[in-house]
């Protein structure tokens, strides 16, 4: 109003008490009204304030359709959250046969061939049961691996060697240990805790067609053989494509990557998957097959009396 008194006064020939600014309308709009001879210059002042309030209601309506998407925006323990659910906990209960390639760094491979069942009970992130019996190499046939998986306290896992004829725990301190002599640990055959990491999204990136969150997960304990790991998680499936696993260096030590994706029975489920020891060379590649969930598996398979005999209609 300053500034429009202001070039009234250098360019109107009738002094300024002869305009006056009235307010009309809902939205207030101040019109200017011509006394004397100027009427072009009301016109003119009229134009202007248009212009600049429908520029003012475009900005407006630009913070507006903004704003949400950043009150809103996903937490990086929401993603991680999603991606332990589509990983670990799809269906009631889920069923695969699992071919296990160990490959040395020249090449050379050996074989394990096993039988995968696993149970939610209560809803994800909650207790789960898993049972796992070998058919390959003829070392290993019979052998059984079984897995309670409780929320917020160490898992119980319990292994039978038939060679011997015993039944061994493994200790909480060993879940980072190979499993079965594969570049994987007994602890990613059933995830980890949310709660026992940090996250923070890094960035957001593409790999290769596909949109991913890169997360990044710190150990709040020094229960693990790696300093970090980086994820990739697909924004449409919450799946993780690729992780990448650093050690108290902070060089890089593994990698995982999900090589092959199929919906079964509406889910989609990483059937071909990789972990490479990127330090020493050898890597696992272990693909799944005859997968299959929601088929009713019985709660008494999961027990130490079935770790020496299992139902072979659940086995086979």
């Amino acid at each position: 109003m300053k500034y429009f008194l202001k070039v009234l006064k250098k360019r109107a020939a009738s002094p300024v008490r002869n305009y006056k600014f009235l307010f009309n309308g809902v939205n207030r709009k101040p019109a200017c009204r011509q006394v004397g001879r100027k009427k072009n210059l009301c016109n003119q002042y009229n134009d202007n304030y248009i212009r600049r309030d429908k520029m003012m209601r475009y900005l407006i309506m630009l913070l507006l359709l903004f704003l949400p998407v950043q009150v809103n925006a996903i937490t990086a323990e929401e993603i991680v959250k999603k991606s332990q659910e589509v990983f670990f906990y799809q269906g009631e209960d889920f069923k695969a046969r699992v071919m296990m390639k160990l490959i040395t760094k020249s090449g050379k491979e050996r074989i394990r061939e096993m039988t995968m069942l696993r149970k939610n009970y209560g809803p994800s992130g909650g207790g789960q049961k898993y049972f796992m019996y070998f058919f390959k190499p003829a070392d290993v046939r019979n052998m059984t691996f079984m897995v309670y998986k409780y929320p917020r306290i160490d898992d119980d896992r319990w292994l039978f060697i038939p060679a011997i004829n015993m039944t061994k725990r493994i200790a909480a301190r060993d879940k980072s240990s190979s499993f079965v002599g594969s570049d994987f640990t007994y602890e990613d055959i059933s995830g980890r805790d949310l709660e026992d990491d940090i996250h923070t999204i890094v960035k957001e990136e593409k790999l290769g067609s596909r949109e991913t969150y890169v997360i990044k997960s710190i150990p709040k304990e020094a229960d693990v053989n790696y300093a970090y790991k980086l994820s990739w998680v697909d924004k449409e499936n919450f799946l993780p494509l690729k992780e990448e696993y650093y050690d108290l260096k902070g060089e890089l030590m593994k990698v995982f990557s999900a090589d092959k994706i199929e919906k079964i029975k509406g889910f989609p489920t990483i059937t071909k998957r990789t972990m490479k020891n990127t330090q020493s060379g050898h890597r696992t590649k272990v693909t799944f097959t005859k997968v299959d969930y929601n088929i009713g598996i019985e709660d008494r398979l999961f027990s130490e009396r079935f770790l020496k005999r299992p139902p072979k209609k659940w086995v086979e």
